[in-house]
């Protein structure tokens, strides 16, 4: 069954292995059986969207399969008049990822060295299916879907973008979680060889970088796992292989190249949190009502922007997307649980 989710607030379309992986692979694809339909929403992945200036990249082949058979456009809250899919060069330049350095355009320029073929996924902790997974079997279960999102940086900077992936509430699912599983917990690739961030003297992240959703979060339709944007795979400095993406949380909860998952009973410690629990929460949740210790969180700078031109905007409640997911946090307390 697929079910159609529209809001007044839509975007409109047109503002857009080893023995061990082997054994693995057989009991995580065939834990899909008896799963009940996902998120699904209506348009084709290529019928508005113009990728035309977007360079070729170098997917494998089944990720070009993946790709090409996209059949569903998630459709997002949306402002028309600012939330215009920025330019590629733009979301693919100007990142954070401070495993190859802290500059916004160092991963553009250093992340080319990272091998992202093969690539395998630990799904472990409180589960009944785990192991070691290629990230090929993690995805050819799924159905591909293209999600517009907002991205905002705890910075106070935002793009839109349009992302490629699936649900990570497919992935939870086939892992079979058991009743212990309160908590989802990500690890980053830890490689200095390839992440010449990870060699730096002046880094104080203690690698692995670590992120982590509470359950319900994890499995919420619009949480996506992105292997690709702008209808292409993801560029290395934007996660590749594999990211999490969840937009109605500050940018850093979204952590790339990522090589386990795991379900956990205790709440993990987040990096940020690690380093700075008075700046950085577990939740993360945008909230222009609440702001960081150092600069107002109550506007955002949406790029493409420019010294002349700065399109400052007013930063919305959850990122815009209040109507999904307000409701998770019902009777909470946003500036104590930020």
């Amino acid at each position: 069954m697929l079910i159609k989710i529209a809001k007044p607030s839509d975007l409109h379309e047109s503002d857009v292995t080893p023995e061990s992986i082997y054994l693995s692979r057989r009991r995580f694809m065939g834990g899909m059986a008896g799963l009940g339909a996902g998120l699904a929403l209506s348009g084709n992945v290529h019928a508005n969207a113009d990728y035309s200036d977007v360079p070729d990249g170098d997917a494998p082949p089944w990720l070009k399969e993946k790709i090409s058979d996209t059949q569903w456009r998630a459709i997002t809250p949306s402002n028309p008049e600012k939330d215009k899919i920025a330019p590629f060069d733009d979301a693919s330049g100007y990142n954070n990822f401070f495993e190859f350095g802290t500059d916004k355009g160092d991963p553009a320029r250093y992340a080319g060295s990272l091998e992202t073929q093969p690539w395998s996924v630990v799904i472990d902790g409180e589960v009944n299916n785990g192991g070691r997974f290629a990230l090929e079997d993690i995805a050819k279960p799924s159905q591909f879907e293209e999600r517009i999102y907002r991205l905002r940086c705890v910075e106070a900077w935002s793009m839109v973008i349009p992302w490629l992936g699936i649900p990570l509430a497919d992935i939870i699912k086939r892992a079979d979680p058991t009743s212990k599983a309160k908590y989802v917990r990500f690890e980053t690739l830890v490689d200095p060889e390839q992440m010449r961030g990870q060699r730096s003297s002046f880094s104080i992240i203690d690698w692995p970088y670590v992120e982590g959703l509470r359950l319900d979060e994890a499995m919420h339709p619009l949480t996506i796992m992105a292997m690709g944007m702008y209808g292409r795979e993801l560029p290395n400095q934007n996660g590749a292989p594999l990211r999490l993406v969840v937009p109605w949380k500050y940018g850093f909860k979204s952590i790339k190249s990522i090589v386990r998952i795991s379900l956990t009973e205790e709440q993990p410690v987040n990096s940020w949190q690690k380093i700075a629990s008075d700046e950085y929460g577990f939740y993360a949740n945008v909230n222009p009502k609440v702001d960081h210790p150092r600069w107002s969180q109550a506007t955002e700078r949406r790029l493409p922007n420019s010294l002349f031109s700065p399109n400052t905007i007013e930063t919305r409640m959850f990122n815009g997307y209040e109507d999904e997911v307000a409701e998770l946090y019902a009777g909470m307390d946003l500036r104590k649980h930020y």
